[in-house]
């Protein structure tokens, strides 16, 4: 899922980090893809940016729900630049928790995929 931006990809970052705030989640870690691939001696057109999020009572909740969870945390925003056109997105956290096919689960990943969700459309 991803939404189109009219920002810049480090204001939509800023922007994602500011709407994930405000409602109690927070980025743990941010990968600047090209940052990383040109110390590596590789270059890379699309300028990308990894956002770890976490809300940490989310996270508990899940992890002692069913410890197989550990695999899919922290959840992961992109913000990414392609032609001009900044896109903020994610993988859906249903989408992701439906591999464990753990019915306990679902709740808990219906209401932070609406956070996030609600947290990238205010972003935009």
């Amino acid at each position: 899922m991803s939404v189109v931006s009219g920002k810049s990809v480090s204001e939509a970052v800023a922007a994602v980090g500011e709407a994930l705030a405000a409602r109690k989640f927070s980025v743990l870690w941010q990968l600047n893809v090209n940052e990383t691939l040109a110390g590596k001696g590789f270059s890379l057109e699309p300028e990308v940016r990894i956002l770890e999020v976490c809300s940490a009572p989310r996270a508990k909740e899940a992890l002692e729900t069913n410890i197989e969870v550990a695999g899919f945390l922290p959840c992961k925003i992109v913000v990414k630049q392609v032609n001009g056109q900044t896109t903020i997105g994610l993988i859906k956290p249903t989408m992701l928790m439906s591999v464990l096919g753990d019915q306990r689960l679902e709740h808990l990943a219906q209401e932070v995929e609406a956070v996030l969700l609600e947290a990238v459309e205010a972003a935009r």
